[in-house]
């Protein structure tokens, strides 16, 4: 694997404000999988998008040189040609169309100036085939799951003679086993003589597939570690990728002084109409004041559900059982009231539910509080700029002012911009909904170290998370649910991987 398939030499792009790449330089070995790590906002996505004819020709300083030609890709179509397919986080199918149209859309294998279907579900099937998904490709995109519908796109792209895959977090919305068939395809696609260049935060992916892996740092080269070597290492990723060490990125917290209960849950169920079924089960749970509980499941087991049941119920569930807050029983009839009482609740789906991406950091932070930046009824356009501007600053937001738009801004930072949102609210008690995910190790850092600042000044957190590392590095106590029920409720001293995920499969 000597050949280099890829080299970007000293690659630079500038957006208003921001100099996104700095002469990066980038080589990709011929028939290998190199990782692209780096912090949220490092320019990795930046850096494919210039690769892939997003950014065309022109718009960025330096050369692609690819299969030792040099390339002025002025249209992701120049590319494709070429032979470079990239896969994008968020998924570019159809949903209302089928399996084989998605996998030839743009591509149709024609007879003369006709598309000829049969020829085009013969052709799905091998694509299909391929990437080891079993199903009819006949089947609508939007029946199909998220691993499935990944696997659609790894055929689309080799239905076009791809010499180069590019996967920007191909396993960030998938579940354990479908991000190992993932990563065992991508195996073997290598063996078959494809090239993959894989974006990922997920180190323990990076250290058990990749060959190389190259590390951003602030839009810049930081080094290429060699996995033959034995190079590919957390430590090694982690501090060439935050620029110092991270001895322990659970940050510990010496001085917990727990009080009297915030929230009590008695006896909780909340019934959705919609499904048919209780989405939460008969649940006994208490939060103390200076405590953060975790809350561990597999998906789908309620914990989302149960969330929103306690924070003013947006769906609309058949409530029933006692809630009290401060010891008091309490009732929220919308979200409205939640957050008046001292709830708050920042969604697992940042872009969808948590923020507007196209408005401007102040505009986010002020969102959930225009009473805090109002006079008279007329918002204070510069007490709303202060505000922000203190959160940006506190919360380490990377932004070059608070007029930047959130939509610009990488995971990270738009996660810190949710959290700084219902920070201004003023909450006693916060339920963070997977709060790190999709982000690197460098920001999950900063997170972790503000909800650790959070309670020692008296707030309360509920987190829901999937990654049980980061709920057995931040929790004091865990509850364990599974089909909306709460299966057991751990110490953290008693608590291990092993013991919930007994609990979570119950």
């Amino acid at each position: 694997m000597s050949e280099s398939i890829l080299e970007m030499r000293q690659i630079s792009k500038e957006f208003p404000g921001v100099k996104a790449l700095a002469d990066v330089n980038f080589k990709v070995r011929k028939g290998e999988i190199h990782c692209l790590v780096g912090e949220n906002g490092a320019g990795k996505s930046t850096l494919m998008k210039v690769l892939s004819g997003v950014y065309p020709y022109g718009t960025y300083e330096g050369d692609i040189v690819f299969e030792g030609a040099v390339q002025q890709f002025h249209q992701i179509t120049d590319s494709v040609k070429a032979g470079v397919a990239i896969i994008y986080q968020e998924l570019a199918l159809f949903p209302d169309l089928t399996v084989y149209e998605n996998i030839f859309a743009g591509n149709e294998v024609k007879r003369g100036k006709l598309v000829d279907w049969n020829r085009t579900v013969v052709q799905a099937k091998e694509m299909l085939r391929k990437v080891k998904l079993n199903v009819n490709p006949e089947t609508l995109v939007k029946d199909l799951g998220v691993g499935k519908q990944q696997l659609v796109e790894i055929a689309k792209a080799l239905s076009k003679d791809v010499k180069l895959l590019i996967l920007d977090e191909p396993t960030a919305a998938l579940n354990e086993d479908d991000s190992e068939n993932l990563l065992q395809l991508l195996r073997e696609l290598k063996q078959q003589g494809i090239t993959c260049i894989m974006i990922s935060h997920k180190l323990k992916e990076v250290i058990s597939i990749a060959d190389s892996a190259t590390v951003l740092r602030d839009g810049r080269t930081i080094c290429t570690l060699d996995g033959a070597k034995g190079e590919i290492t957390e430590n090694a990723i982690i501090k060439n990728m935050v620029g110092r060490e991270i001895e322990d990125i659970y940050p510990k917290r010496t001085d917990s002084k727990f009080g009297d209960k915030i929230l009590e849950l008695r006896n909780w169920s909340a019934y959705d109409p919609g499904l048919g079924r209780k989405v939460a089960k008969n649940v006994d749970l208490h939060v103390r004041k200076g405590e953060i509980v975790g809350i561990a499941g597999l998906m789908g087991s309620g914990r989302t559900e149960l969330a929103l049941s306690i924070f003013g119920n947006p769906k609309e569930y058949k409530l029933q059982g006692e809630l009290l807050l401060d010891g008091k029983p309490s009732a929220f009839a919308h979200t409205s009231d939640a957050i008046r009482a001292g709830i708050a609740y920042v969604t697992e789906d940042r872009k969808g539910n948590g923020l507007f991406l196209a408005q401007d950091i102040k505009s986010n932070i002020s969102a959930a509080n225009l009473y805090g930046i109002a006079s008279n009824g007329i918002i204070n356009e510069n007490e709303e700029v202060k505000v922000a501007t203190e959160y940006k600053n506190s919360m380490y937001i990377k932004a070059p002012s608070v007029v930047q738009l959130v939509g610009k801004l990488s995971g990270g930072n738009q996660q810190k911009v949710s959290l700084g949102k219902w920070l201004f609210v003023g909450p006693k008690l916060l339920i963070l909904d997977e709060p790190t995910r999709g982000i690197d190790v460098g920001a999950k850092f900063e997170i972790y170290s503000i909800m650790n600042k959070l309670i020692r000044e008296g707030m309360s957190i509920i987190m829901i998370s999937s990654e049980l590392p980061e709920v057995l590095g931040m929790s004091d106590r865990v509850y364990v649910m599974a089909e909306g029920e709460i299966k057991g409720e751990l110490a953290i001293a008693d608590a291990d991987q092993e013991k919930i995920m007994q609990l979570a499969t119950q």
